[in-house]
């Protein structure tokens, strides 16, 4: 028996990964509520249209979201599925952040050229090529492995490994979201996962997390995403996320976190700031007990006055004033 009601409309971006993860929310979504009925628009954003420009030049915090959120605003959408990380910390007055599901793996991952030997950060050679459009990324990896160098790598996940792969090509390997690959089917791809403990980076606020937004005051939509969240991945993400909302930082500066659950309502948050050169860093680690959301927050408000108290402030606001001018 099918529903009366009207479709709930999930908008997403047009990449194979996040239709992935769209349809991922979809199948969830008619499990709870199986006569209900729900469909996918997918859209470009501006993120999505320029393919070319570093992701550090644009400087807006909104690159992957703004087109999605008006058409959440005009009501031609219900909920909008994103990568976490894509997400600005401060949302526009009219939507709210509804659920975060279950977190996959939050690392990074290293991916090396088709045919070449290598197996980790470590064993590359020196003046190795690696892709990525991260300045986090490449902020960390310079100050760890100097021998290394770095090339902007932008497009789709298809689109960046046939970059990476190609015989002639720059790369001889790139990093990126161990999730996004393990998503679509690429976990065989990953060469190397990348954390505190292996391969020394810290990743992105929110990765590999979803984040289900909708229009602020939709007690439906809202009641009906609740079935998807998941608490710990919820107060972990919190956490991170008001560490950058307190730095003020946006997707394309070098913060990196690492949460962990040490034991029963205790949570770890580990952060850096690391300068571009990856010649300066200020990193903490901080352990606070985490029951309700409140907690989560205050966690990550403590860490990012820690940060800021051994100079982060300065590293990103230096990194603020050399941004290139986006025309």
């Amino acid at each position: 028996m099918t529903s009366s009601q009207p479709p709930v409309r999930i908008g997403t971006r047009r990449s194979n990964l996040a239709v992935v993860q769209a349809e991922g929310i979809r199948a969830s979504l008619q499990k709870l509520a199986p006569t209900r009925s729900f469909e996918i628009e997918t859209l470009h954003t501006l993120g999505d249209k320029d393919k070319s420009t570093a992701l550090y030049s644009f400087g807006a915090k909104s690159l992957w979201t703004a087109e999605l959120e008006e058409k959440l605003n005009s009501g031609e959408l219900d909920v909008i599925v994103h990568c976490l990380k894509d997400m600005p910390t401060t949302l526009p007055s009219t939507c709210a952040l509804a659920a975060i599901p279950l977190r996959d793996d939050p690392r990074d991952a290293l991916i090396v050229k088709s045919g070449l030997p290598y197996t980790s950060l470590a064993t590359l050679p020196h003046g190795a090529v690696v892709g990525t459009s991260s300045v986090r990324r490449s902020a960390q990896l310079r100050r760890l492995y100097p021998h290394l160098k770095f090339a902007n790598l932008r497009g789709n996940v298809e689109t960046r490994l046939a970059k990476v792969d190609h015989p002639e090509g720059e790369y001889t390997c790139m990093v990126m979201s161990a999730a996004g690959l393990e998503r679509i089917g690429l976990k065989g791809r990953i060469t190397q996962y990348l954390g505190s403990k292996d391969g020394g980076i810290l990743h992105a606020v929110g990765q590999g997390a979803l984040g289900l937004e909708i229009r602020k005051g939709d007690t439906a939509t809202e009641q009906l995403l609740e079935g998807l969240a998941d608490v710990g991945s919820t107060l972990a993400c919190l956490a991170e996320r008001e560490l950058m909302r307190t730095l003020e930082g946006g997707c394309s500066v070098p913060i990196g976190v690492e949460t962990e659950w040490v034991e029963q309502g205790v949570l770890r948050v580990r952060a850096i700031v690391v300068s571009l050169d990856g010649e300066r860093a200020v990193e903490e680690t901080v352990d606070g007990e985490v029951r309700v959301v409140d907690e989560a927050v205050r966690l990550g408000r403590e860490v990012a006055e820690k940060l800021v108290r051994g100079g982060a402030d300065r590293i990103l606001g230096e990194i603020n004033e050399t941004r290139p001018a986006k025309e």
